[in-house]
């Protein structure tokens, strides 16, 4: 190999290895890029759908009711298995789910993102602290805070919160 060849290989080489690292560094620390498997959260996120997570959300502020976040499953001892759920409880919160309504501190929310209403009577949870009470847009089809054993998600096994759907199509997520 002539030198200037063996320069551009390497020249090449380089290149390669810091977009694999920034890439790694980009997926590791600042989003997490996730395919959302079932429709527990139809019609905001479809089945299919791939999104967008900013870890960066929660570093100044706390997560808030209504806030749809990506998660460590908490049933889950390996913490390898991530959920897209919408926080419905914070911290101190009591959650009922009665007469079709979920109800937060006896208060209706006030919820335009779900189809239909909410079939079966739970709660009331209390919400610990350092913790959330997530459910599905698509609660009827849901396998949410209400079926779980460990019924709250811990703040450190937040990942995110979802900002983006970007296949099929692009959809801002609020």
């Amino acid at each position: 190999m002539s030198g200037k060849i063996k320069q551009e290989a390497i020249s090449w080489i380089k290149t390669i290895l810091l977009a694999v690292i920034l890439a790694g560094a980009v997926n590791s620390f600042l989003i997490v890029n996730a395919e959302v498997p079932t429709g527990s959260m139809e019609n905001t996120i479809m089945t299919g759908d791939h999104i967008l997570a900013l870890r960066t959300s929660y570093w100044f502020s706390e997560p808030e009711a209504g806030d749809v976040i990506v998660f460590r499953y908490p049933d889950d001892p390996t913490g390898k298995i991530l959920y897209v759920k919408r926080i419905i409880g914070t911290p101190g919160d009591t959650v009922t789910v009665t007469n079709g309504e979920v109800l937060v501190n006896g208060k209706t929310l006030d919820e335009p993102y779900i189809l239909e209403r909410t079939e079966g009577e739970f709660g009331p949870y209390t919400v610990p602290e350092d913790s959330y009470f997530m459910m599905g847009d698509n609660r009827n089809r849901s396998v949410d805070s209400r079926y779980w054993d460990n019924q709250f998600v811990e703040k450190n096994k937040i990942l995110g919160k979802v900002v983006l759907r970007y296949y099929k199509g692009f959809k801002w997520i609020s």
